[in-house]
């Protein structure tokens, strides 16, 4: 997005007039980011049979989907709506992967029923699997490497006190279960978190996730996960995935020769092939003069963005409205019943009450993460899509709060 005052600009489509057309707030996604980010990882890995799977919970819209879809991505699911989704969605069974958490066997049972791969990531679901199926079904298992990835508790996954994943000190376990049952594992898998930035940390969870590998003689794939860190700030540092890829490609090319045949390589990105696709468009409601600070309090809040409030997360933020005022220092803060901050004194081109507020970055984790906390309504979704807005999801009304409440007299 160019930082000139008439160039503010999406896909030839002025963000301050999709403000007015479809009200505020809204987020706004531009399908051609996502693509170029497909290919660019598609393009890092090409001397592999790579296969990536997009993880939808970054950004579940049912038209997103079918975008990656045409694109030629499998999906990432983690809950059996997501899965259900995918398949409305128009994936084939076997292109979506269902890596659920502590979710019940009843629920495993119901995505074999649908006919999508299985990934467990627990021993006790693993011998209910083996129990129930044998080795009828191929599915795959998720290692715990016990590495921290990102550097955050909050997003790192694949560190020694996680919730995620079999720990590769259990592999001794884990091989008696699948013996004990005949369970034909076709497939292993990690996902260390997001926001990975030092490719050597990359690399050292694949080499521990191989040797787990080495176990088993008859796999298919290795899903390596994801968790590549976009940029978040003006020159703000991101995963170098071309680096990333090579050296990927030295490390499974060496693998190959000693497993004895070439597997498809798997990764779930979600964050990289949306993040820096969407923004948040927000209207000004006041300007609010203390003694300690400048706050601008905007017409949404942490209902609608809460990755500021409960990863820490940084999100540019720009003044479309006075692109060229000059820099003041605001707290920027939502209209929510908490303490909803996005930005503590944050230099921001002048704001005036009725400013529209661009936050970049707004392609995952904010829409699926909405709620209607302090029955505040959620807001619409707009695809741009080849210089063309669609409206993707209706900005909800005060029915839709009551839609599924039973009223009763009492």
């Amino acid at each position: 997005m160019s930082q000139q005052k008439k160039a503010f600009q999406v896909d030839a489509q002025s963000l301050l007039d999709l403000s007015q057309k479809y009200g505020t707030p809204i987020y706004v996604y531009q399908t051609d980011k996502m693509e170029k980010q497909y290919k660019r990882l598609k393009r890092a890995f090409s001397k592999l049979d790579i296969h990536i799977n997009y993880a939808c919970k970054a950004l579940s819209n049912i038209n997103v989907l079918r975008f990656f879809r045409q694109l030629g991505a499998g999906l990432d699911t983690v809950s059996i709506e997501e899965v259900q989704l995918g398949l409305h969605a128009g994936f084939k069974p076997e292109e979506i992967i269902f890596t659920p958490n502590c979710v019940s066997f009843e629920e495993i049972k119901r995505a074999v029923e649908f006919g999508v791969r299985i990934n467990i990531d627990n021993l006790s679901i693993l011998e209910q699997f083996g129990n129930t199926y044998g080795g009828t079904y191929p599915v795959c298992v998720r290692m715990n490497p016990h590495i921290m990835a990102g550097g955050n508790t909050k997003i790192s996954t694949g560190h020694i006190d996680s919730k995620f994943g079999i720990s590769i000190h259990q592999m001794r376990h884990l091989q008696r279960i699948v013996e004990s049952y005949g369970i034909h594992v076709n497939g292993i898998h990690m996902h260390t978190g997001s926001d990975i930035l030092d490719v050597d940390v990359f690399i050292n969870g694949a080499e521990l996730l191989l040797e787990s590998a080495r176990q088993f003689s008859n796999l298919d794939y290795i899903d390596f996960g994801s968790g590549f860190k976009v940029p978040y700030k003006p020159d703000d540092l991101s995963t170098d995935v071309e680096r990333l890829g090579e050296r990927m490609t030295e490390l499974m090319e060496a693998f190959f020769v000693e497993y004895g045949k070439k597997l498809t390589i798997e990764f779930e990105p979600g964050k990289f092939l949306v993040s820096e696709s969407g923004f948040f468009l927000a209207k000004v409601n006041v300007v609010k003069h203390t003694t300690a600070t400048v706050f601008a309090g905007i017409d949404t809040g942490l209902n609608h963005f809460i990755r500021p409030m409960f990863y820490d997360a940084y999100h540019h933020i720009t003044n479309i409205s006075n692109p060229q005022g000059n820099d003041r220092v605001y707290t920027v803060v939502g209209y929510i019943c908490e303490t909803d901050t996005f930005a503590w004194d944050r230099r921001i081109s002048e704001i005036r009450e009725g400013d529209i507020l661009c936050f970049h970055n707004a392609g995952a984790y904010l829409y699926t993460m909405a709620s209607n906390y302090n029955s505040r309504l959620k807001p619409a979704e707009v695809l741009i899509h080849k210089g063309k807005d669609y409206l993707i999801t209706k900005r909800q009304n005060f029915e839709d709060l009551l839609a599924n409440q039973v009223e009763i007299e009492l």
